[in-house]
């Protein structure tokens, strides 16, 4: 991370001049995660310049700040990100930032008596609270209240903006709930890479099993898998999943170890856990990779 406060430093002169011939009158917002950057993007519209640091199959865990990164975030004016420990190696940047301009952990906005413990983040939190369709909607309210507050001439717009947003979150929340209902109890078990589901799990009653843990930084043992292996044949789970952010032969070899075992498993398709589609896509929204993730869960386990 010295290096990144290096480049911090030596930038500064640099940004500073770019600032003076390339500015729009925009505020300049930088997001972090997919699903940030999506949420940033709905309030703000046409009126902010957003800038997203990850794309699609980008692991937050995991990620490190390139020089570019850098840039965009010494050029902007507000950036959001998950907090929560999410970007776990981006840390030490952010406390940087925040001395000079306004850094917003919008997950560090949520009651802490309604999030799930954790003792793999520094945080002592489950950071993937985006999986809570409530957390994300106080997400939305979070986002506008930040850019009128540096950009009041176009609160009203904000403001309207998060209005028709949250409705849409409304209409998914009845959407999904809807759809899980058409599976039976007894079938809400949901085994995955890593344990990114647990706020799902919570809220739409599901068992949730990841064979990797909360981060991503932990990789699966021959223990782990035997453990999940085992559950999964003393449980009959029908079908497990792979993620978009991590790679498919932790799953594989999980099935594997089950049909060692003669017991039948499938894959039962990919879910989006700690980064959205590809963009122009609706998987690329997080709307619609919302609604994917419970098509494919509930197709796959029924």
């Amino acid at each position: 991370m010295k290096k990144i406060t290096l480049l911090i430093i030596m930038l500064i002169a640099l940004v500073s001049c770019k600032n003076e011939t390339e500015d729009t009158g925009k505020l300049k917002i930088v997001a972090t995660t997919s699903m940030i950057t999506d949420i940033v993007k709905n309030i703000g519209g046409d009126f902010i310049e957003l800038q997203g640091l990850m794309g699609a199959g980008v692991d937050p865990h995991l990620y490190k700040a390139s020089e570019g990164d850098v840039a965009k975030l010494y050029n902007a004016d507000i950036i959001f990100y998950n907090g929560l420990h999410l970007e776990g190696k981006l840390v030490e940047v952010f406390e940087k930032m925040e001395q000079t301009k306004t850094t917003i952990a919008l997950g560090e906005s949520l009651p802490k008596d309604q999030l799930i413990g954790s003792e793999y983040f520094a945080s002592n939190y489950d950071p993937h609270v985006w999986f809570n369709i409530q957390f994300f909607k106080q997400f939305a309210m979070t986002v506008t209240e930040q850019l009128s507050k540096k950009d009041p001439v176009n609160s009203v717009n904000y403001i309207a903006n998060e209005k028709a947003y949250l409705a849409k979150l409304d209409a998914l929340e009845t959407e999904v709930t809807a759809t899980i209902a058409t599976l039976p109890e007894e079938k809400r078990i949901l085994v995955t890479a890593h344990d990114a589901f647990n706020y799902f799990g919570k809220s739409y009653g599901f068992n949730v099993v990841g064979l990797q843990g909360l981060s991503t930084a932990t990789e699966a043992g021959v223990q782990d898998v035997q453990r999940l292996s085992d559950f999964i044949i003393e449980n009959k789970v029908k079908a497990i999943f792979v993620e978009s952010s991590v790679p498919r032969r932790t799953i594989e070899a999980l099935q594997a170890a089950v049909l060692y075992k003669n017991h039948e498993v499938t894959i039962g398709g990919s879910l989006f856990s700690d980064a959205l589609g590809n963009t122009g896509t609706e998987e690329g929204t997080y709307i619609g990779m919302f609604k994917s993730n419970v098509n494919t869960i509930v197709n796959a386990l029924k």
